[in-house]
């Protein structure tokens, strides 16, 4: 097929883009002590050639903190570190926005400081296991039910960890509205039983979201803020309920009022979730009029469908940027994809199945 529209420029926000191909966020698990360092900045400069690089989970505070060795941009040490990884990719003329991830009730104790706090809207526990580098599998927890002094310090948690963005030189931030973390976990009805302002109705469960979207936005600009959604998505205990479509209708409306550059729409049937029907993308898509990023299992052929179509105005790949660390040269080139996917060095600590993937040589 035809790639005009995968290789034509874009903007998001003021910041231009030397093409529609998204790198999508995945945890990688390499920051130790949960301080970015100098092989996840190789690791990101090798990718660099896509028009947006959109980085792993990276949790905003203590409290928000998930998985063993994901990144945070919540103190001085971790800024530092992120700038080597934003210098890296710079330097090859690439855009990066930060993903800011409160993983909320989908935590451990033994992945946080002593002193941090599993939050989440209820008090209710996350079906599931958690793995720790500590002690292998371990179940969820019952989290903390958040009071209203507790969402407004979450709230000025976000702020400060995309002020901090802007200090790493990231492009802009990204807030991870999806997979069962925090920000959805307000938005669902199954793990938000408030009675309060912030449960209840759908304009209550999704007050947290767009407070917090509005205050980021106003802290480092419209145009450097996106959100991450996961309509119909099932990771990390999130069940389907009733009101799905009607609640992401709403939320779409809101977020187009507060002007952000994008939605990142992402769709898990490929990995074996329900599929997000094409009826509740195309109402975000009328629903929003900036940038809409869809991912989930695309290849070539259906990333330039949707985007000749206008259904998506960016196409975001993951797991194909793991292996094909020039993935956008092998789009542009019609060169065959590697298939030496490494899932057991997928949460490693180490450059072994992170940035040892080769780029394409010609066997002739």
């Amino acid at each position: 097929m035809k790639t005009d529209k995968l290789f034509t420029p874009k903007k998001i926000g003021n910041i231009e883009l030397k093409n529609s191909i998204v790198m999508a966020p995945m945890t990688r698990s390499r920051a130790i002590d949960n301080i970015p360092n100098e092989l996840m900045a190789q690791y990101y400069q090798q990718r660099s050639a896509a028009g947006l690089i959109i980085t792993e989970g990276t949790s905003p505070s203590a409290n928000g903190l998930g998985y063993p060795r994901i990144p945070g941009i919540f103190n001085a040490e971790q800024v530092e570190g992120w700038k080597k990884t934003t210098h890296a990719v710079h330097e090859k003329e690439g855009k990066i926005f930060v993903q800011l991830m409160h993983c909320g009730r989908i935590s451990h104790p033994l992945n946080m400081p002593k002193d941090a706090t599993i939050f989440a809207p209820s008090q209710l526990k996350a079906a599931g296991e958690m793995y720790t580098d500590e002690k292998g599998l371990q179940e969820f927890i019952v989290p903390n039910e958040m009071s209203l002094q507790d969402i407004i310090h979450a709230k000025t948690e976000y702020i400060s960890a995309a002020k901090n963005a802007l200090f790493a030189n990231f492009d802009g931030v990204e807030l991870h509205g999806a997979n069962g973390y925090l920000l959805e976990q307000f938005i669902s009805p199954i793990s938000n039983i408030r009675t309060d302002e912030y449960g209840g109705s759908i304009e209550n469960r999704c007050k947290f979201v767009l407070e917090t979207v509005e205050a980021v936005a106003h802290a480092i600009g419209k145009d450097k803020t996106g959100i991450r959604l996961s309509p119909y998505g099932v990771a990390s205990d999130m069940p389907h309920y009733s009101e799905i479509q009607e609640t992401y209708d709403y939320l779409s409306r809101e977020l187009n009022k507060l002007d952000i550059a994008y939605i990142h729409l992402v769709d898990h049937s490929a990995m074996g979730a329900p599929e997000v029907p094409l009826e509740i993308k195309k109402v975000i898509r009328d629903n929003f009029k900036n940038n809409l990023i869809l991912s989930g299992g695309y290849d070539i052929d259906r990333a330039e469908t949707d985007l000749e179509s206008g259904l998506a105005d960016l196409v975001a790949f993951a797991r194909p940027f793991i292996n094909n660390p020039d993935l956008v040269n092998r789009f542009k080139n019609n060169l065959p994809l590697a298939d030496n996917l490494d899932e057991e060095t997928f949460y490693t600590a180490d450059s072994k199945g992170y940035t040892d993937y080769p780029i394409y040589k010609s066997k002739f």
